[in-house]
Formats: structure tokens, C-alpha cells, sequence
């Protein structure tokens, strides 16, 4: 009993410790958003973004190793947590690959507003680093189509997940790509159906997985 109690009062203070690193989280890439917005995200320095989220730029440097880090993270989100969600969350009737990309490709639709993503457009620092989050999603993808279909190998949801990050940085690029201008990017018509077309190829691998019999796809 004794051993008990201590397990729940050690899981009790962990995820205690977890909300108060999420919440630090927040509380930087709100600071680093805003302040983005008053002065240009060049003017943004990593010690006023402590500052303004009440904590030490050594903290800081445990959440964020630039800025542009920091104020990417304001703008989407949790946007992996929400994929992932999307994904398992679908309808009985909707196959694996469609599944994917509507929660992929929705995730994406107005993210962070008009004005954030105009702000992200100038900066390639900013650009850079909003491309390089898509690999955040691939873990919590993995783990989605592992829940959604319970028969489908790690590797297997690991390797199509990949697959997929790698999809959504190719249409980003498309969308996102840099003129012969400097610091100007030509923006490619719609990121939702860029996104749809780069991953509309993995769609026949996607609804493989789901199809199986060994599967037993909980669709």
C-alpha cells in the first residue's frame, strides 16, 4: 500500500512538473509572438523574450535554441497533437489515407491567421524554421495510425508517417519558395491543396495499412 501511495504522489508531482513545462512553453512563444508584432521579428532578441515570460534566458534556452523557434511555436500550436487527434478521431467509415490527409492538410488551412503567416512569409529564418516543425508531427502520427489500427506494425506507421513529413516540407517549400528578389517568396496558390497533391502518392500505401485483414483497422 505503502509503495502504492508513492507511486501516485511521484506520478502526481511529474505531471505537475509537465503542465508547468508546457505552460513556460506557452508563456515564451506568446512573448516572442507578440513581441514579433510591436517591433519585427529581426528586432526580437532572445533576452527580452525571457523577460517579457518572466523566466531566465537559461530557461529559455531549455525550450528554445533561436526565436524564430519560439515564435514558430506560437503559430502552430500544437499542431502535431491536433493532427494526431484528427487522425483518430475520424469517422468508422473513413479509410486511413483519406483519414491522414484531411487532418494533415485541415491542420493547415488559415494556421495562425492571415497576418502570422504573411509575417513568416518575410523572414527566411522564419521560413526555414516554420518547415522544419513538420517533423514534429511524425512521432504523434505514428502513434495515431498504431491506435487506429491496432495491426499495423511500429515501422510500418513510423515509415508511413515519415513519409508523410517528408510530403508536407516538399508542398511547403512549393509554397513557400524564394523569388529572384531578396527576401521576397512567390506564394503558390492554396498550402491546403499543395498539401493534398504532395500527398496524394501515399494514399495508396496509407489505405494498404488500414485495408489489411492482419490490421484490423478500428475504422
Amino acid at each position: 500500500m505503502r509503495a502504492r501511495i508513492l507511486s501516485v504522489k511521484v506520478g502526481h508531482v511529474t505531471g505537475l512538473r509537465e503542465q508547468k513545462k508546457q505552460a513556460t512553453r506557452a508563456a515564451l512563444g506568446a512573448a516572442a509572438l507578440r513581441l514579433a508584432w510591436e517591433r519585427g521579428p529581426e528586432n526580437v532578441r532572445v533576452d527580452d523574450i525571457a523577460e517579457a515570460a518572466g523566466v531566465s534566458t537559461r530557461t529559455y534556452n531549455n525550450y528554445f535554441s533561436s526565436r524564430e523557434q519560439a515564435i514558430v511555436a506560437a503559430v502552430i500550436a500544437d499542431r502535431e497533437s491536433r493532427v494526431a487527434a484528427a487522425v483518430v478521431g475520424r469517422d468508422a467509415d473513413v479509410g486511413l489515407g483519406e483519414a491522414v490527409i484531411d487532418a494533415v492538410a485541415g491542420q493547415y488551412e488559415d494556421e495562425g491567421g492571415r497576418d502570422a503567416l504573411l509575417m513568416i512569409t518575410g523572414s527566411p529564418a522564419l521560413r526555414a524554421c516554420y518547415i522544419d516543425t513538420v517533423a514534429a508531427i511524425e512521432d504523434p502520427l505514428a502513434e495515431a495510425i498504431v491506435e487506429r489500427c491496432p495491426g499495423v506494425d511500429t515501422l510500418t506507421a513510423q515509415v508511413l508517417s515519415a513519409g508523410v513529413g517528408a510530403a508536407v516540407k516538399v508542398a511547403l517549400r512549393q509554397w513557400l519558395r524564394p523569388t529572384s528578389m531578396p527576401g521576397f517568396v512567390m506564394v503558390s496558390g492554396s498550402v491546403t491543396d499543395l498539401l493534398r497533391t504532395a500527398l496524394t502518392p501515399l494514399r495508396p500505401a496509407l489505405e494498404a495499412a488500414g485495408d489489411t485483414e492482419v490490421s484490423r483497422c478500428r475504422l
